[in-house]
């Protein structure tokens, strides 16, 4: 058969014979990519089968048998704290990052730790620089089989012989099926690589790990319908030049998307960061305006974070707004609500706010901190040391209660914070405070002004 042209949205996964700018199915701007492919005969009888297909006929909801999922530890508890206690086996794991970020890293050292049967599959390395890497990271891969190859059916060949527990693919987008006359990497060929290891891994219960790539956009390369396939979507955050990394869940289909794992970069490979807030409070600054301590919660862990905020004056007449690891849109909502409600005139300043240590903090509660270090950096008032504040604040000034507050009192007085700045109705919970911790409750910005007179 003559091979025919089609442009697909690596979003959607829909297709068109001509270029198009915007995807009339998603509505994405941009996302379409040219693939080749034959189309099968006519006369072909045989479509192919689903990953899932098993031949059986529909039965009854009452009469269906709950399988008994195994769980395996990966031997990593920060790891095994994100998949939901550890790896389930048949599922399928897809772990993206940014490269170098030490996606291979981590992998490496998951099969010095699992005591069961592993199948790496390097389609980026050969054997010495596998080995390489493997003797300066201190591996014993006594369990573990190592295959440099790219052809999705000889790796198939290979696991229906071995018949491995877990199955590491590194990476899906060096991976290829001669069936498809696409180039290794493109949409068609991610596709039909991973639908066929899904099949394996849910017929004959192997544990797989996808490992993907991200493009410049910072999302996973390949067709958005990838993510939808697998069980778990885990992405490798962190930047290149900075040593800790954060591993967290976008999809769980076993387990919470909310926790995350903090790992640190040593040249023996990654290490667990059991405390992370020790971690980020080890270098603040004792004396200095612009800085807030907050206590966010990351799935049932509460983590204390520090929140930086400078303020200059500028003669330009459009000031600059720079945020990292906070969300920008949220920055500017908190800077119209303090110049509303109490005359602070940001308009005329360049603003910059910093979380510490890599984090990106998305949840409501990081308002009132964020607000504090806005207000002390610009009145140049440095906010007390022994002060945390937690609290979504809202357009009319007030700040609003929050979830999980025993937690987060908890741990802020492990960490030595004895005044905690809260919303004024978590106050009246029925919350128990350690002794020599007090509580200043906050009812709106006004409130939070009186932590600066002490």
């Amino acid at each position: 058969m003559k091979e025919k042209t089609v442009f697909v949205c690596s979003e959607c996964d829909y297709q068109s014979p001509k270029w198009l700018g915007r995807c009339p199915s998603c509505g994405k701007w941009n996302t379409f990519e040219e693939e080749t492919y034959t189309p099968a005969p006519k006369s072909s009888k045989n479509p192919r089968a689903s990953a899932l297909s098993d031949g059986s006929s529909p039965v009854l909801f009452d009469e269906m048998e709950v399988p008994e999922y195994i769980r395996s530890s990966t031997g990593i508890k920060e790891l095994d704290r994100v998949l939901g206690n550890g790896i389930v086996s048949g599922s399928v794991i897809l772990l993206a990052g940014e490269p170098g970020i030490g996606k291979s890293t981590l992998l490496m050292q998951i099969c010095s730790k699992i005591p069961s049967k592993i199948l790496y599959v390097s389609g980026e390395e050969s054997k010495g620089q596998l080995k390489l890497r493997g003797e300066r990271l201190g591996i014993n891969g006594a369990n573990t089989y190592f295959l440099t190859e790219t052809d999705v059916d000889i790796i198939l060949e290979h696991t229906d012989k071995l018949m491995p527990d877990v199955m590491i693919i590194d990476s899906i987008q060096t991976m290829f099926d001669r069936n498809s006359t696409s180039i290794p990497g493109s949409i068609n060929q991610i596709k039909e690589c991973s639908v066929k290891f899904i099949s394996k891994a849910k017929s004959k219960g192997i544990s797989i790990i996808l490992v993907g790539h991200v493009n410049k956009e910072g999302i996973i390369a390949g067709p958005k319908i990838l993510e939808h396939m697998v069980d778990a979507v885990l992405y490798f955050e962190g930047e290149r030049m900075q040593s800790y990394r954060i591993i967290r869940a976008i999809k769980n289909r076993f387990g919470s998307t909310n926790e995350i794992g903090v790992f640190e970069m040593t040249d023996k490979g990654l290490i667990e960061v059991p405390n992370p807030s020790e971690m980020l409070l080890s270098g603040r600054p004792v004396g200095v305006s612009g800085s807030c301590a907050v206590c966010v919660m990351e799935g049932t862990r509460p983590i204390i974070a520090e929140i930086q905020a400078l303020v200059t004056p500028t003669t330009f007449p459009a000031p600059r707004r720079t945020s990292n690891g906070f969300d920008y849109n949220r920055l500017c909502l908190l800077l119209a609500v303090l110049e509303k409600r109490l005359g602070l005139k940001f308009s005329s300043c360049d603003i910059y706010i910093n979380v510490v240590g890599g984090l990106h903090l998305d949840e409501p509660s990081i308002d009132l901190a964020a607000s504090l270090a806005l207000i002390s950096s610009i009145r140049d008032i440095p906010v007390p040391q022994n002060v945390l504040a937690m609290g979504e604040v809202g357009l009319a000034g007030e700040c609003r209660s929050i979830s999980d507050i025993q937690k987060r009192i908890n741990e802020s007085w492990r960490l030595g914070f004895d005044t905690i700045a809260l919303p004024d109705k978590n106050v009246n919970e029925n919350v128990k405070i350690p002794d020599g911790v007090s509580v200043i409750p906050i009812k709106s910005v006004y409130d939070a002004l009186s932590l600066f007179k002490k």
